[in-house]
């Protein structure tokens, strides 16, 4: 089994009452191919962008290597 590259645990990310990204736990580990798909409004740009580090969760916590 390959090694966890990246794990976020309950991320969170809200602006005001609107909720971005609820409860998200992913794991991706190493060598594996992931796609994050979704309609438009979905949160996917915001998951991405907590998960690069341009912005910080409400809540949950994102770990890497």
């Amino acid at each position: 089994m390959e090694a966890v590259m990246l794990k976020t645990e309950g991320l969170t990310k809200k602006f005001g009452a609107l909720v971005a990204v609820n409860n998200v736990d992913l794991i991706v580990r190493e060598g594996a191919i992931h796609a994050l798909i979704g309609p438009n409004g979905a949160g996917k740009t915001t998951l991405f962008n907590l998960v690069t580090g341009e912005m910080r969760p409400t809540s949950g916590r994102i770990v890497f290597n």
